[in-house]
């Protein structure tokens, strides 16, 4: 069986191996990339975003017991800070979710930001990919929880998930700065805190406010108790599955789906552009010493980044246009 019929099959070790070589950056990588993408386009993309220590991994753990009592597969990917000694990811895996580590319907990898902006990895896109091809029907992304920058998210996912937690000062603000913006569903998790009920409030009026979406959908605020109350969670988990899976529906009787598909699409060319056309001449230009050169120049003002850039392209893009 080669590999892509293994991965298709959802072999494991093929797929841990492939995402591997993916962080890596190995043109091996790249080439089964291509022959995968075929193959991808049918799994339903879960962002789940908030801030550090707002409990995303134990709402992801339990969220996933929720989608496997419904027969679905599920394929996460846990997006984590990155070590500055090794590089991967200091959080990972193996000390979280352990409980669906014999499932087989179930594939959980975590990923190294490695300094992406956003705390997301250039690799999430292409690990979506690969998990899609793996025959997976859910595909949850964890972000690691930067702040403003979260809305990242909204490029690689169809429907984005924000937990907030009471009594942490900086929810709104954080939602004024474009969480808001990019939430479907809203988590109140740890709600049997003090300050539940006012985040509520806040939450409601700022929908109300807010101007009405052109899909018409209005993000539904599911509560989620105390994780050690196992029963009361689990429900709210369930209700957490259902309003996923309802604005999933949404967006395909709306034919919003198609939309979000595009600009998915499109955040992913420009990143393959990204990779084919910029990082190399970057690269050459360090290798070569050229960029020391253009530093000293801009230090000393001898000259100014637009009139570098543009001798840059002039050099490396020999059939780009002059300006008039």
């Amino acid at each position: 069986m080669d590999k892509i019929e293994k991965i298709k099959a959802g072999d494991v070790r093929t797929v841990s191996r492939l995402i591997r070589n993916l962080e890596d950056q190995l043109p091996e990588a790249t080439s089964t990339l291509k022959l995968i993408f075929p193959h991808t386009g049918k799994a339903h993309v879960i962002g789940l975003t908030g801030s550090p220590g707002a409990g995303k991994s134990t709402l992801a753990d339990m969220l996933i017991s929720a989608f496997r009592s419904k027969n679905l597969t599920v394929g996460m990917l846990a997006v984590d800070p990155t070590s500055p000694f090794t590089g991967g990811a200091i959080l990972g895996d193996r000390i979280r979710l352990q409980r669906h580590a014999e499932d087989a319907g179930v594939f959980v990898r975590s990923l190294a930001t490695r300094g992406a902006v956003g705390g997301l990895a250039r690799a999430v896109g292409d690990a979506i990919h690969i998990l899609d091809a793996m025959g997976k029907d859910i595909i949850l992304v964890e972000t690691v929880g930067t702040g403003q920058q979260e809305v990242e998210i909204i490029n690689h996912a169809h429907t984005v998930v924000v937990v907030l937690v009471p009594g942490m000062g900086d929810d709104i603000q954080a939602m004024k700065a474009g969480i808001m913006e990019i939430a479907d569903v809203f988590v109140i998790n740890k709600a049997d805190r003090d300050g539940a009920d006012k985040l509520d409030h806040e939450l409601r009026t700022m929908l109300d406010i807010a101007p009405a979406r052109q899909s018409g959908w209005r993000p539904p605020i599911v509560r989620a108790g105390n994780a050690f109350n196992p029963e009361t969670f689990r429900a709210s988990m369930d209700d957490l599955a259902q309003q996923i899976e309802a604005h999933y529906k949404h967006l395909v009787q709306t034919e919003r789906l198609v939309d979000r598909q595009r600009r998915k699409i499109l955040v992913e060319i420009n990143e393959a552009l990204r990779a084919s056309i910029l990082e190399p001449v970057l690269a050459d230009l360090i290798s070569s010493g050229a960029m020391d050169d253009m530093l000293e120049k801009l230090y000393h003002r001898q000259s100014d980044p637009y009139t570098l850039a543009e001798d840059v392209a002039r050099k490396y893009l020999k059939d780009r246009p002059e300006k008039g």
